[in-house]
C-alpha cells in the first residue's frame, strides 16, 4: 500500500474527511495510505460475514452493531488516524457518531489482497492491538486462511484457521462461523 500523498508534516482527520468522494485511503499516524477497490471475491467474503453476524446479533436480541466498509473509525483521540475495517463490530453505542466510529471496535475483520497483506498483517495488528480491539480477524482469500486474534488485555491468542474449520467467535460464546458454505470455487 502506497502513502498517497507526500509532505514533510502530518495530515489529520479533517484531511481525510477532506477527501474527494472518488478517493479512498485511510488515516494512519498522520500519513495517507491508498485502499485499493476490492475484488469480487472480497465482497462475497464480505457480504456472508456481515449477514452471519448480522443474523446472529438480531437472533439474540444483541446491542452490538456490524458496520461494512465504507465506515471510518477513529481509534484514538490523536485526530492522526482514521480506518476503515472491512467489518466493525461496535457493542458500545456512545462510540458511535454521524461520521462512523469514535474508539476501538470491539471486533474488526480485514480481508486482505496481495497489495495490503503486509498493512493488514503487520501495521494494522498493532494499531488495533493498542487501540484496544478485542478480536481481530484477517481473512485471506488467496490461501483460504483466516487469523483470529484475541487481542484481551489479560491474553493474546492467535488462532489459525481454513476456510473449512469452523471459526470461533471469541466475543461470543456460541458463535461459529465457516467460509465454506461461500463455496469459493465457484469464484
Amino acid at each position: 500500500m502506497s502513502q498517497t500523498l507526500a509532505r514533510s508534516d502530518f495530515y489529520t482527520e479533517d484531511d481525510y474527511y477532506n477527501l474527494p468522494e472518488n478517493v479512498r485511503a485511510e488515516l494512519i499516524d498522520g500519513q495517507f495510505y491508498d485502499m485499493a477497490a476490492p475484488s469480487r471475491i472480497h465482497q462475497r467474503i464480505l457480504n456472508f460475514l456481515n449477514t452471519e453476524i448480522n443474523i446472529y446479533i438480531r437472533s439474540k436480541d444483541g446491542s452490538c452493531e456490524v458496520y461494512p466498509a465504507p465506515f471510518a473509525v477513529k481509534l484514538f483521540n490523536d485526530r492522526k488516524t482514521v480506518v476503515e475495517p472491512d467489518i466493525s463490530v461496535i457493542c458500545d453505542p456512545n462510540k458511535l457518531t454521524d461520521q462512523g466510529c469514535t474508539g476501538a471496535p470491539d471486533w474488526i475483520i480485514e480481508i486482505v489482497s496481495p497489495s495490503t497483506s503486509s498493512h493488514d498483517y503487520v501495521r494494522k495488528l498493532n494499531l488495533y492491538m493498542d487501540a484496544g480491539v478485542k478480536e481481530y480477524w484477517i481473512v485471506d482469500p488467496a490461501k483460504k486462511s483466516v487469523y483470529v486474534y484475541h487481542l484481551e488485555e489479560t491474553k493474546f491468542e492467535t488462532t489459525a484457521y481454513t476456510f473449512h474449520d469452523k471459526i470461533k467467535v471469541n466475543l461470543y460464546d456460541d458463535l461459529w462461523i465457516s467460509l465454506q458454505e461461500l463455496e469459493l470455487s465457484r469464484t
